[in-house]
C-alpha cells in the first residue's frame, strides 16, 4: 500500500485517503463495523433491510431524490451487507465529490424509515430471498454457513427469514442503529485525484457536526465447531456440493499461509489443483473453486463444486484426494515458488482498481486499526515455508475436520 492520509475527528469518525493524480473518477463510502452477525434472534435480517431502507428517505430528502442525486451526473451509488460490515458507497467523477460525500453523510446517518416505503421494501426483500432459492449455487453458500456455524449468529442468512422480514416496523430500525452504530467503529474512505486538504474540509464540514457515541458493542464469540454432512434433494437438475469448515480469524497469524494455500487449492487461476484435477483432467465440473473469508474471531473455509447427480461422490472422492495430498506431502521448492508469485500478483492487480482499495483502505482500519502495506503482505508471503503450508493442511484439511452439504435433485 503506497501512502494514505488518515483524519480522526473529535467524535472518533476516521477519514482515510489515498490521492491518484491519474484518474478523474472518485470512490468513496462509509463502512462501519455492523453486520448480520450483530443482530439477535428476532432481528435476522435487521442490517441488510436497513442497507436497503437507507435509499429510501432522510430528514431532508424522499427516495426519489437519493436515487437522482448522483445518477444525473454519470455517478453510482450502491450498498451491501456482510456478515461484519455494512457499506455505503459512490463512485462519480471527482468533480462532483461534495455531492457524494453529503449524499452518503445524509443516507447513512439521517434515514427515517418511512413505514410505506417499509412495506414496499419487504416485498423487496421476499423477492430477493425467492431469487436466492431459485439459483441454488447461491443458496448452497448461504445454507453452508448454519452447517458450520449452527445457531450461532454466523450462521444465520444475511437476508433473515421470511418470518423476521414480515415483522419489522419502523421502531426496530431505530433500536438496532442505536444499539449497534458506534462513531469510532465506521470509516469514511476515499480514492480520487483530488488532494486530501478538500476531503478533510469536507469531513469537517458533514461529518464533525455528527455527535459522539463511542463505547462497547461486544461481539458473542463462536465456538465449539463440529463437522456436520448434509443432503438436501431440490428440484434441481444439477447437484450442487460444498466441502470445508471453520478456519482463522483475521488477526490469525496463519492467515496469510491460509490464503495461499487456498489460492493453491481452489483460487481463481485456471492451474489450480481443483480445477486440474476434476475439470481439465475428468470434465467432471463447469466450476470448481474454494473460498476463504476470515472474521474477527473465526473464518470460513469451503470448496463449492456443481456437476451430474451421478458424479458427485466422484468428485467429492477427487477432492479428497488433492487434500489429502496437500496434508501428506510437502510442496517442492519450485511449487511453493509459483504458488508464492501467483498470489502476489493477484493481490497487486486487486489493488490497482480504485474502488477495491478505497474499501481495502477501510476494512483494514476497522479490522486491524491499521492498513496492511502491500510490500508488508508479500513479505509474509516470501517467509512462508512448506512444512508451514502442511502444517495448516494438517490442522484444517483433515476428512475428519470437514462439513459437507449436498443439493441433490429430487
Amino acid at each position: 500500500m503506497s501512502e494514505y492520509d488518515l483524519y480522526e475527528l473529535p467524535n472518533g469518525i476516521r477519514v482515510l485517503h489515498k490521492q491518484v493524480l491519474h484518474t478523474k473518477i472518485a470512490h468513496c463510502g462509509f463502512l462501519l463495523d455492523i453486520g448480520s452477525r450483530d443482530e439477535k434472534p428476532a432481528q435476522q435480517g435487521l442490517a441488510h433491510f436497513w442497507e436497503h431502507m437507507a435509499f429510501k428517505g432522510t430528514e431532508k430528502r424522499k427516495s426519489f431524490h437519493i436515487l437522482n442525486r448522483l445518477e444525473t451526473v454519470g455517478g453510482e451509488l450502491n450498498a451491501y451487507t456482510t456478515k461484519e460490515k455494512i457499506c455505503f458507497y459512490a463512485s462519480l467523477l471527482s468533480t462532483h465529490f461534495e455531492r457524494a460525500f453529503e449524499l452518503l453523510t445524509d443516507l447513512t446517518f439521517h434515514s427515517v424509515f418511512p413505514e410505506k416505503e417499509i412495506e414496499k421494501e419487504r416485498g423487496v426483500i421476499l423477492e430477493e430471498m425467492s431469487m436466492y432459492v431459485d439459483a441454488p449455487e447461491d443458496a448452497i453458500i448461504d445454507d453452508f454457513d448454519a452447517v458450520v456455524f449452527g445457531n450461532h449468529s454466523l450462521g444465520h442468512n444475511i437476508l433473515g427469514t421470511r418470518e423476521s422480514v414480515s415483522s419489522f416496523q419502523q421502531p426496530d430500525f431505530r433500536q438496532f442503529l442505536q444499539e449497534n452504530v458506534r462513531t469510532d467503529r465506521l470509516v469514511f474512505s476515499s480514492v480520487s485525484n483530488l488532494p486530501f486538504k478538500e476531503v478533510k474540509r469536507l469531513a469537517d464540514k458533514y461529518l464533525a457536526p455528527l455527535p459522539p457515541k463511542l463505547g462497547e458493542r461486544p461481539r458473542i464469540p463462536f465456538a465449539g465447531y463440529q463437522p456436520l454432512s448434509r443432503i438436501e434433494h431440490k428440484s434441481i437438475t444439477q447437484a450442487h456440493c460444498l466441502i470445508g469448515g471453520a478456519a482463522y480469524a483475521i488477526e490469525d497469524e496463519r492467515r496469510i499461509p491460509f490464503f495461499l494455500l487456498n489460492n493453491l487449492l481452489g483460487g481463481p487461476g485456471m492451474n489450480s489443483r481443483l480445477n486440474l484435477a476434476v475439470r481439465e483432467k475428468y470434465g467432471l465440473v463447469y466450476t470448481i473453486d474454494s473460498t476463504y473469508s476470515p472474521y474477527t474471531d473465526t473464518g470460513l473455509f469451503g470448496i463449492y463444486f456443481g456437476t451430474e447427480k451421478k458424479q458427485v461422490n466422484r468428485t467429492i472422492s477427487l477432492v479428497q484426494k488433492e487434500l489429502k495430498l496437500l496434508r501428506d506431502k510437502t510442496l517442492g521448492t519450485s511449487q511453493l515458488h509459483v504458488a508464492k508469485e501467483q498470489l502476489m500478483g493477484q493481490l497487486a492487480m486487486a489493488e490497482e482498481s480504485n474502488g477495491g482499495l478505497m474499501q481495502l483502505l477501510a476494512k483494514s482500519t476497522l479490522d486491524l486499526d491499521r492498513v496492511e502495506p502491500l510490500t508488508e503482505i508479500f513479505e509474509r508471503i516470501k517467509r512462508i515455508t512448506a512444512p508451514e503450508l502442511q502444517g495448516i493442511a494438517q490442522d484444517l484439511l483433515r476428512e475428519d475436520n470437514l462439513s459437507v452439504l449436498q443439493y441433490l435433485p429430487e
